[in-house]
């Protein structure tokens, strides 16, 4: 493998893709460093703090760690990637739903233009929502769990919100067009690179935190965090990882196979056979992030409901409790919202019917199966029976942080690189980037990553 990074370097190409991707990520960890005026850097540190402490971080965590640490530090690109990566996400959505979207998703290259362009338009629309959002809680951090006494802001008022909004939105303007120069000009998908990248950068400072209270105690105080529990969470890191990349890669191969052609009424050429790949991890990452956003409303509407004295403080914090990310009815919503959007995801983007109909047009057909609809019940069973084990495994992922977190006492910003999304982004944008970078080794002659076989696309 050490010889494989080190051929990376003799092909100009190549060379030149990954120092152009290093120079971005360098241009993009600028911006998460840059503050936004108007913020008392003194009291967003200790509010910063207090938050981290909580064990499922809350929204502010959430948004965070996406943003590669930038909220924490209320910098230019505190929204971070994610607006643009919601706006894919939606026009994703749409297409399938939508004649007009259908139709220019089937034009090619301009019809795919024009769709990437009304996805930078949405990305306008939602980092003016958010920034406006983000400013009022910065101006009001009890919105946040946050008790009275903590005001980060200097000078709050509306000039504060508009100036935020337009610097924050600016610095997610100029994320996504870095996100879409790596993936023109550089290796691997731009986005996801610098998602990524921030969470990585993340790391040496979870790991001081963990090596730091071993023999003081955990974070909570309650339990003695000796080195045989940093071994133990260090060889549950390695499982985890093994088996994120296990499932990322798995699939089922559908053997199809094509008839041979027919010309003059006679036969001609051999026919082809080929696979058509069914992921197990088909719906990736969204679950976890559709699953952790439903619960992370309620609270929120539950003191939106307090504060215009339509819910009494006692009734919001019962309800609130079941919220408790370490308890066991949130785990249970938690994972079972991870189930649904799964099979949710698959048969939005999933169309059995159709795959059916193109290999029939093509002349293909899977062996022992009848072309037309028996052949699309054969694929909607298939994909139902390893979404089903995908989506279960997606569901103890998401769940291991908040499970770590109140075995060992340790803090949650440690925790969410034992499972969750974090584990699921890391491993899988590792992977696509080092595909590309393997696909430009064999194409020079140059041996992979892997002694056998090679990486396989996520995308099949």
């Amino acid at each position: 493998m050490l010889s494989a990074y080190l051929n990376s370097m003799k092909i100009p190409e190549l060379r030149r893709r990954i120092l152009f991707t290093l120079g971005v990520v360098a241009l993009v960890r600028l911006a998460c460093t840059i503050p936004v005026p108007g913020i008392d850097s003194a009291q967003l540190a200790a509010m910063v703090a207090k938050l981290d402490k909580n064990a499922a971080g809350g929204i502010f965590s959430m948004f965070n760690l996406f943003s590669g640490g930038a909220l924490g530090k209320f910098a230019v690109a505190a929204l971070g990637i994610m607006p643009y990566i919601s706006a894919s996400i939606i026009m994703q959505l749409l297409t399938p739903v939508l004649p007009q979207l259908e139709k220019l998703a089937r034009e090619g290259d301009p019809g795919r233009q024009k769709i990437s362009q009304y996805t930078r338009y949405l990305t306008l629309v939602i980092c003016v929502v958010q920034g406006g959002m983000l400013a009022k809680t910065m101006q009001n951090p009890t919105l946040i769990g946050m008790p009275e006494g903590f005001q980060p802001v200097i000078n709050p008022g509306p000039f504060f919100v508009l100036t935020t909004t337009l610097f924050v939105t600016a610095g997610t303007i100029f994320l996504m067009w870095l996100g879409e120069q790596i993936t023109e000009r550089g290796i691997g998908n731009g986005g996801s690179i610098i998602i990524t990248v921030g969470i990585i950068d993340r790391l040496p400072s979870a790991l001081l935190s963990m090596f730091s209270i071993i023999g003081a105690g955990g974070a909570s105080g309650t339990q003695s965090f000796t080195p045989i529990h940093a071994l133990l969470l260090l060889a549950m890191f390695f499982v985890c990882c093994a088996a994120t990349v296990a499932i990322t890669q798995g699939m089922r191969k559908i053997p199809v196979k094509y008839a041979r052609a027919t010309m003059g009424g006679r036969s001609g050429g051999v026919g082809q056979t080929s696979y058509m790949p069914l992921r197990v991890n088909f719906s990736g990452v969204m679950p976890l992030i559709f699953g952790s956003s439903v619960l992370m409303f309620p609270p929120v509407l539950f003191k939106g409901l307090v504060a215009i004295n339509w819910m009494q403080p006692t009734t919001e914090g019962e309800w609130s409790g079941f919220f408790n990310s370490t308890g066991g009815v949130y785990l249970t919503m938690y994972a079972t919202l991870i189930i649904v959007f799964a099979f949710f995801w698959v048969a939005n983007q999933f169309n059995p019917v159709q795959i059916a109909d193109d290999l029939q047009k093509n002349g293909g057909y899977i062996p022992g199966v009848r072309p037309g609809q028996p052949t699309a019940e054969f694929l909607d069973k298939s994909m139902t029976r390893i979404t089903f084990a995908g989506a279960l495994f997606l569901a103890v992922l998401a769940v291991l942080p908040p499970v770590v977190t109140d075995a060992f006492g340790i803090q949650y910003n440690v925790a969410q690189f034992f499972g969750g999304t974090s584990l699921l982004i890391m491993v899988g944008v590792t992977l696509d980037t080092m595909r590309q970078v393997e696909s430009y080794l064999l194409s020079n002659h140059y041996d992979g990553f892997l002694s056998k076989g090679h990486l396989r696309s996520r995308r099949g």
